[in-house]
């Protein structure tokens, strides 16, 4: 549980990397959806958090805290919110991997109130806030078409840079 609470978050990080560099279109679609989605949803659990400070279980009861952590604002989980918005917006593309990092992101959500970091609404708060971000993010993709062709302006210009660079590395050789 210490090293889900602790580290599998990196595990997101590197999965939408790893789809980035997959070089199909859609997957980089799906990266700059959970990178949006993400920046929503952090920003709105930051807000909350100011609202709605609580402090961490082991500030205020007697918890067998089992990893370090500041004692900062507990609700909403920064760890739910990041998981679920990766694993929501992977979900909304790629249905079966999605349901894989979904289940992660439950765990690590888990973990952090095994651990003693999180009450359990904190990481509901997390969640919802994770999925909810990706919904919108994702639907707001579909139907505006000012946001698709954005997106896909700029991984059109990623992918012609990514080209002229592997033109220039196959010349090299």
């Amino acid at each position: 549980m210490k090293l889900l609470s602790e580290r599998a978050e990196y595990l997101f990080y590197l999965g939408i990397i790893v789809y980035w560099f997959t070089r199909i279109h859609r997957h980089r679609e799906m990266a700059i959806i959970a990178l949006l989605s993400a920046c929503v949803g952090f920003s709105a659990g930051s807000m909350i958090s100011h609202f709605f400070y609580r402090d961490r279980p082991f500030v205020q009861h007697a918890v067998n805290q089992l990893i370090e952590h500041a004692a900062n604002a507990s609700f909403p989980s920064d760890h739910s919110i990041g998981a679920f918005v990766i694993a929501t917006s992977i979900w909304l593309f790629r249905k079966k991997d999605g349901a894989v990092w979904l289940v992660l992101a439950g765990l690590i959500s888990f973990s952090r109130v095994w651990n003693g970091v999180h009450y359990p609404s904190d990481i509901m708060a997390g969640a919802l806030l994770g999925v909810v971000s990706a919904f919108l993010m994702y639907q707001m993709f579909k139907r505006w078409s000012v946001l698709h062709q954005c997106v896909n302006t700029g991984i059109q210009l990623y992918e012609k840079i990514e080209d002229k660079i592997w033109e220039r590395h196959k010349k090299d050789q």
